[in-house]
């Protein structure tokens, strides 16, 4: 196993990079009929939480809470879905997804809904602009 961290190529194919973190990478899910965050930890070979370190643990967790905040305030939502399931990618990462009732998954996953809506060039720039400035002001 490597100690070089490497993004998982399916992570790398369905997202979009956001912004690094002290810790994690956030990447936008490539659907845009979810707000749909994924925060990758920068470490090679972690597939659970509990491979951190207490302390990296709640790096992550404060990240999370980062991550959250900023898509709520740009992606006002009914319920936020924060997860970490990891069966089909098995390298550690979170999902935080800004959920409206009667979403195109409502109120089943969005994990393996319906086909994925790809974002256009100018949505994905603009949403992620805005998230980078969110996430700065939030992180400082």
């Amino acid at each position: 196993m490597s100690n070089i961290f490497a993004l998982d190529t399916r992570l790398a194919n369905d997202t979009r990079m956001v912004h690094s973190l002290s810790l994690c990478d956030v990447l936008l899910m490539n659907d845009a009929r979810f707000p749909w965050l994924i925060l990758v930890p920068r470490r090679a070979g972690l597939s659970e939480v509990d491979d951190l370190s207490i302390d990296a643990q709640a790096m992550l967790w404060r990240e999370v809470r980062i991550a959250a905040q900023a898509l709520r305030d740009i992606a006002p939502c009914d319920k936020l879905n924060i997860g970490a399931l990891g069966n089909i990618v098995r390298q550690l990462h979170l999902h935080v997804v800004a959920r409206l009732e009667g979403d195109a998954a409502w109120p089943g996953p969005v994990w393996g809904s319906g086909h994925a809506q790809v974002y256009d060039d100018a949505t994905a720039v603009a949403f992620i602009e805005r998230l980078r400035a969110r996430l700065a002001q939030t992180a400082s």
